[in-house]
């Protein structure tokens, strides 16, 4: 049984590192953090390493000051979170042994020794905040509030479709031990710095629309320009999701001059995981994500032509089977 030999694995160890994507969103942070402290609970001598480091965003949660960018030393026992290959994690455990990954994504790959992917949980931290009682660790106030903070930032404040009555209990749960959940869900979605919101601005000035299918940008120029710290696009994607009515959202982030990040957004019903996984990317059904080599112009020229005919195959599928998306269509 996985939760036993995953058990045995955590309590053999005792000096763990672990990571998880890069450009983190609350999800991998808070699953990063949640799991840290809750092993330095137990009594294990652990690294957290985010290559991208931790946005001001999720500083408040306790333990987010002992996050490093590499691991200054080896470890008996590496666990990657919330990361569907190892090439997301940006390089930081390249030629170590996973020996555990604890993931929700359905393009998940396996390339740990133990894997527990669940697709159909709302968020890694999730897992965790079900899972932690098998694993024999313990949660209190801190472990919680990271737990509810990855689960409230990856379903959008309880708004994506994958979200159920089970999530909304283990959101509870953490709330009986103390997590806060107006506070978390404000910091996690709500506040915005001015820079943040200036940094949205450039690409909601130049946002399109062909039918349902809504794309816009940002370039290094605009992250310069805004004084935006980060390297993501400080949830705009979120917003541009949010457009009724829409199939599909995308969003063009310029990581360099030659690289540019691609996130899809898609209704109910689709799954873009497969076009994503088409640019090297992955994902989830209706969230998915590549990094693309190319300028800014022929990345965003490829990827809408690749879209855009997704998008055909969709409603020529749709039209014949006679309804409008309410399964999940590949």
């Amino acid at each position: 049984m996985i939760d036993e030999k995953i058990r045995n694995r955590i309590k053999q160890a005792q000096h763990i590192g672990l990571t998880t994507h890069i450009r983190p969103d609350g999800d991998a942070i808070g699953s990063l953090l949640g799991f840290g402290l809750a092993l330095q609970a137990v009594a294990k001598d652990v690294q957290m390493v985010l290559r991208d480091g931790v946005s001001q965003t999720f500083r408040h949660l306790a333990g987010s000051g002992q996050i490093k960018r590499t691991f200054e030393s080896d470890c008996d026992l590496f666990i990657v979170l919330d990361c569907s290959d190892l090439k997301r994690t940006g390089g930081v455990v390249e030629g170590k042994t996973i020996g555990i990954s604890v993931d929700h994504h359905i393009t998940n790959e396996n390339f740990a020794e133990l894997n527990y992917v669940c697709p159909d949980a709302v968020a890694t931290a999730a897992i965790l905040a079900e899972k932690f009682p098998a694993w024999g660790l313990p949660i209190n106030r801190d472990i919680a509030s990271a737990l509810l903070t990855g689960i409230i930032s990856d379903s959008i404040g309880f708004r994506t479709s994958n979200t159920t009555a089970q999530s909304l209990r283990l959101a509870a749960n953490l709330m009986d031990q103390g997590a806060n959940i107006t506070e978390l869900y404000n910091k996690a979605l709500t506040n915005r710095s001015y820079e943040a919101t200036s940094y949205w601005g450039c690409a909601l000035a130049r946002m399109q629309r062909e039918g349902t299918l809504v794309w816009s940008s940002l370039t290094l120029q605009d992250r310069k320009l805004s004084g935006y710290q980060g390297n993501d696009d400080a949830d705009l994607i979120n917003v541009l999701s949010s457009i009724d009515p829409l199939d599909v959202a995308v969003l063009f982030v310029e990581q360099k001059p030659d690289q540019v990040k691609v996130s899809w957004r898609a209704r109910a019903g689709l799954d873009i995981s497969r076009l994503a996984a088409s640019f090297g990317g992955g994902g989830h059904p209706a969230a998915s994500g590549a990094d693309i080599n190319g300028s800014l112009e022929e990345v965003q020229n490829l990827v809408l032509d690749s879209t855009r005919k997704y998008l055909q195959q969709i409603r020529m599928i749709e039209n014949e089977a006679g309804f409008g998306g309410k399964e999940a269509i590949h």
